[in-house]
Parts: C-alpha cells; sequence; structure tokens
C-alpha cells in the first residue's frame, strides 16, 4: 500500500499593490466581459449565454520579481562564471526540482549576514551533508510578517562566502523566506556609508558573477517542512530573456 503524502505550499500570493511586492490587476467581470465574448461568437445574443454571463478574467501590471519568484543569474549581471548569464528561460528544468533541505535561520537577528559558519552548524544540527542538486531553503521566519511593514526591515540574508560555499557544494538552486536572499538593502548601505566597502553592496547577489545558481524569494510555510526527507517541484514561469519569474513551489513529503 502507497504512503500518504503531503504537499505544502511554498508560495506567498500575487496581490494588488505597489512595487515587486504587488502587482496593478485589472478584474474583468462575466457581466462586462459579454461584448468582448460575442464579438468572437457571431449570432450569439446575451440571453443565449448561461445566465447570460460571459467569462471573467483579470489583466495584470507587475514586475517579474512580485510575489514568490525565481531569480536568473542574469538579474545578479550579465556575466556569470565569464560567461553569458542565463535568463530565467534558459533555467535547467533538472535543477528546479530534487531533494529539499530546510536551514533554520530564525536565530539570526534582522540585518545579520548568515555565515558559511552558520551553515555548516545548521546541517550538522540536523544530521545532513549536502549534495550535488539539492535545493537548499533558508528559514528566516519572515513570512510571518507577510503583507505589514516589517516584511521587508526584519530578516538576516545570506552573505557572498555563504553563497559560494553552497554552490561549491554542487547546489544550483537555493531559496529564502525572506523577501531577498540579501540582507535588507539600509543594512548594507548603513555600513558601506561607514567602511566604503564596495564588497558589502548585495554581496549575496554579486557572488552569482563568480558562482551561477538560481535563486527563490518571498518563500512562505518553511516551519511545516521537515528539515530534509522531501521533494521540492518549483518550475518557474517560461518568459523570454527574463531577469525572473514567478514560480508555484511545493514540498512534497511522504508520511
Amino acid at each position: 500500500m502507497a504512503g500518504r503524502v503531503r504537499v505544502v505550499d511554498l508560495s506567498i500570493e500575487i496581490k494588488e499593490g505597489s512595487g515587486v511586492m504587488g502587482a496593478e490587476i485589472q478584474r474583468v467581470g462575466h457581466k462586462e466581459s459579454i461584448p468582448q465574448m460575442l464579438s468572437g461568437f457571431p449570432g450569439v445574443a446575451p440571453e443565449d449565454l448561461p445566465d447570460g454571463l460571459g467569462w471573467a478574467h483579470d489583466i495584470l501590471t507587475l514586475s517579474t520579481h512580485s510575489g514568490t519568484h525565481m531569480d536568473a543569474p542574469w538579474h545578479y549581471h550579465p556575466t556569470s562564471e565569464g560567461k553569458k548569464s542565463k535568463t530565467i528561460d534558459e533555467m535547467p528544468l533538472e535543477w528546479a526540482y530534487g531533494d529539499g533541505v530546510v536551514l533554520d535561520m530564525r536565530h539570526k537577528k534582522a540585518g545579520e549576514v548568515i555565515s558559511v559558519a552558520d551553515l555548516q552548524e545548521a546541517l550538522k544540527k540536523i544530521g545532513y551533508r549536502l549534495k550535488p542538486l539539492d535545493i537548499v531553503l533558508i528559514m528566516t521566519g519572515t513570512d510571518r510578517f507577510w503583507d505589514t511593514p516589517k516584511y521587508v526591515t526584519e530578516y538576516a540574508g545570506v552573505g557572498r562566502e555563504a553563497t559560494i560555499w553552497l554552490i561549491d557544494q554542487g547546489v544550483k538552486l537555493v531559496g529564502t523566506d525572506a523577501p531577498g536572499w540579501d540582507r535588507p538593502f539600509m543594512y548594507q548601505a548603513k555600513e558601506f556609508r561607514e567602511t566604503h566597502d564596495r564588497s558589502l553592496i548585495w554581496e549575496g547577489h554579486y557572488a552569482g558573477i563568480e558562482r551561477e545558481y538560481f535563486q527563490m524569494e518571498k518563500l512562505a510555510n518553511l516551519d511545516q517542512l521537515p528539515p530534509s526527507g522531501f521533494k521540492v517541484f518549483c518550475f518557474p514561469i517560461k518568459i523570454l530573456k527574463a531577469s525572473a519569474a514567478w514560480v508555484r513551489p511545493v514540498a512534497i513529503i511522504e508520511e
């Protein structure tokens, strides 16, 4: 007898809002669509439709970085590993599903950098050794602030060295439940003003210049997953030559 399978949605919704957090959504209802629908059905009158109603549809204006999405290397820089960076439509699909690993970083304070030592300690705690094409998910707990002002300020981010270390283990796809892989811009900017160290700027993303990798941002519900022993499926929408695309990642857990 086959075991029971649990499916966990790892995404937040795309909703109306400004900037990369939301979208402009034009709702076309069942009544408003009647003229458009009838134009495609010559000779049909409104009373010929069920309850005199047509179809509903929606028109969205939004960034490819709105909602739960996947960044391609092209987002970080025009080149990666000395070659032209891949756009989202060029992602090898075998990288978009595989064994998932959750690394708990909820103890890290807002604005802190997640280091190689942090990753290694988290892996030691769960007794897991990374292998090529594992999908590593960083749990900061930020999704609990979704749709509040704290969502964009209260999280830790992965640093350059930690990002490179993950890729050097054979990882090609990572994700975070924070709105960005890096820590919030305001912390990076503050330290740059104090030190003038340019390596602090967007360091996790810019690691993609040296190592090719894809990343998911604005994940959710990582606290509903075991540390390992589950599959992740997260195929991005195929948008030609885009820097990112929306994704509906799910975790499959056999129980």
